[in-house]
This record gives C-alpha cells, structure tokens and sequence, in this order.
C-alpha cells in the first residue's frame, strides 16, 4: 500500500487508518504514518494479507497549515484460481478409490457465486443410508448429515442447519466444513456454527462417490425434486484433494448433461433500482396473441406495483402486484363473460 499527498497540496497527510470490509482498524498502533512533504511516497506492507470486499480509509490526522489531501494506492498479493462454471445441468463426479469411503475426520473447503436461490452444492451417500449433502434453500445454504440411523430403534441420525442468507448475489462465498466424528464445524464468509450430529454413530460411510454441483439421477428419492447449481465454483477442496486441478487436468469425468466450462460467466441481467416514484417503460409489441413477462425482485416493501400494461384495442389490461408480501396477477378482459382474473401467490 502507498500513499502520497494530493498533487498542489501541502502540507502532508500525517496519520490514515485503514479498515477492511470485515476487519477493524489495521495497523501498529491503530495507525499508519503518511508521507512528510508533498512529493514524497510511502509505502507500507501489511503484515497479514487481508481478505474484504471493501476498503475504507480514515483519515485521523494531518498538518493544520493545509487542506487535507491523500492519494493512496492497493496493492494485490499474487493468486491463482482455479474456477468451475456451472450450467445448472452438469455434474462433477469425485469417484474414490474404493467403492466404499469411510471417514472419522473431513474437511471440505470451496467458495461459490450464484444469482441462483436454490442449488446442490455437492452429495454424497452411501447405502446404509448415510450422506452429506451442501445446498442453496431459498438463498440461504443448508448444510444435512446423517452419519447412521437405526430403522428398527430410536436411532435417528439426520440433522440440518442452515446459516447465511441473500446467497444469491452473484458475490463469492466461502464456504468449511469441518467434521471430527458427529462435532462439525460450518464456516460460511468467516463466520463459524458449531454443532454435533444427532445419533450415535462417528462415521460417514459413502459409496462410490462425491459429486459437485448436483445429484447424479439414481431413482431415489434424493435425487429427484432437487435443483442442480448453476454459477460457479472456485477451488474445491475434498479431505486435501484439489478438485477443481483434477478437472482441470481432465482426471475426473463430469456427467454426460450439460456444460463444464473453467471461466466463469457473467450473467447478462443488469440490476434497476426503483424509488416510491419512479417507474420503466418499455414499448409493447405489435399484432402479437401472447403476453409473457418475466422477472426478478427484491424489495423490502410489503406493497407496490411490479407489472402494469394495456391489452391493445382497448381489451383490458394486466397488472402484477404486491400487497401484504403475496404477489398478485389481475387480469382484465372487457369482452369476455369472465371480465376479471386474480391470482396470488408467495408470502
């Protein structure tokens, strides 16, 4: 990091602190030396690398003679990343070794992006009725493990705990887990849940495989009803094997379905904000029998109109609404017997 005075400006900037976006003021003591004339440059190097989405800078003193003016620039650390591209349809299989895999500890590690609310993340199961599965549940991330349950006694070994949500930002997420027998460790973004497994039992025995971005179709009912992800990974990591380099490298086989692509793809959707009086609005097309419309939102406002347009000839008109967090279509028809049409939806 360096920082210098603003050019004409003197006398120097004295005294800044930085803050990251998840960190409080970084420095030693709380403080960074500026630079002591108007042309010189300092440098400082941050003993830990930080992490944050943000970098904020506060200025805490600086030469009375003067107006204060600071020019600072950041400096990146060297990283690589190996990212996967998720279509929504592919799946990347990890097949052990052996058929059977059968593990006291575990540690997986990845981080995500997604515009997506839901998605399996990764699964893994075994046919005594053990698995571990990682999704996205209304853009909130579920993590569910059963390291064994008893069909015919009390033994119930399914537990599930969710953390975090909004997860569908389209911003990266990192995501640890870290099991040790039925204690488990949930890191999402820095922040940690711990927790232990119901039942009784240490071990997670998983068959065959691993997979990451969805459920392979086997005819259970695990596999069915359940969305594949669609965004993308960056550096997975299984129990120290680095998945994400195995497909890169062509080691592992991703399902027949879809598309496995290692750059990850930018959505095309541009974000509009609206205040309580603005409005967009787009021209209608001409001689066409179909009205189809379709969007996403986000609002804290339990009220307020989404969709609004005219049937031509004066045939009545459509409107998409918000009242009490239901989402409402109304439908107007002048010349018809059934004028009217409401339908809602949501909580």
């Amino acid at each position: 990091m360096a920082n210098r005075s603003s050019v004409g400006r003197a006398p120097p900037f004295l005294q800044f602190c930085l803050f990251s976006s998840d960190s409080p003021c970084i420095g030693d003591p709380k403080a960074f030396p500026g630079n002591v004339n108007s042309d010189g440059v300092v440098r400082h190097e941050l003993q830990h690398p930080i992490i944050a989405r943000y970098v904020r800078i506060v200025p805490l003193d600086w030469n009375g003679e003067g107006r204060i003016g600071l020019r600072i620039e950041v400096y990146g650390c060297s990283y690589w990343a190996d990212v996967i591209n998720f279509d929504g349809h592919v799946v990347l299989p990890y097949r052990f070794r052996n058929k059977k895999m059968k593990t006291l500890k575990d540690v997986i590690a990845l981080k995500f992006k997604t515009s997506e609310s839901e998605g399996v993340i990764l699964h893994g199961e075994g046919q005594q009725g053990d698995y571990i599965t990682l999704e996205l549940k209304k853009a909130r991330l579920v993590l569910s493990l059963n390291l064994g349950s008893n069909q015919l006694g009390p033994i119930y070994g399914h537990t599930s705990v969710m953390t975090g949500s909004l997860l569908d930002d389209h911003h990266w997420h990192s995501v640890v887990i870290e099991r040790q027998g039925r204690s488990i460790n949930l890191t999402l973004d820095r922040s940690m849940q711990h927790f232990r497994t119901n039942g009784e039992f240490d071990y997670l025995d998983l068959d065959y495989e691993i997979t990451f971005g969805g459920i392979p179709f086997s005819g259970k009912p695990s596999s069915s009803g359940r969305k594949n992800f669609k965004g993308c990974m960056e550096s997975i990591n299984y129990n120290g094997i680095n998945i994400t380099d195995l497909a890169r490298r062509k080691k592992l086989e991703p399902s027949n379905v879809g598309n496995l692509s290692f750059s990850c793809v930018e959505p095309y959707t541009v974000p509009v904000f609206f205040n309580a009086t603005s409005y967009l609005e787009v021209p209608g097309r001409l001689n066409q029998d179909l009205f189809s419309v379709s969007f996403q939102f986000r609002t804290w406002n339990p009220n307020g109109l989404l969709v609004f347009s005219h049937f031509a000839d004066n045939l009545g008109n459509v409107e998409i609404d918000l009242t009490e967090s239901k989402v409402g279509v109304h439908i107007n028809i002048t010349q018809t017997k059934m004028s009217q049409i409401d339908i809602s939806s949501g909580q």
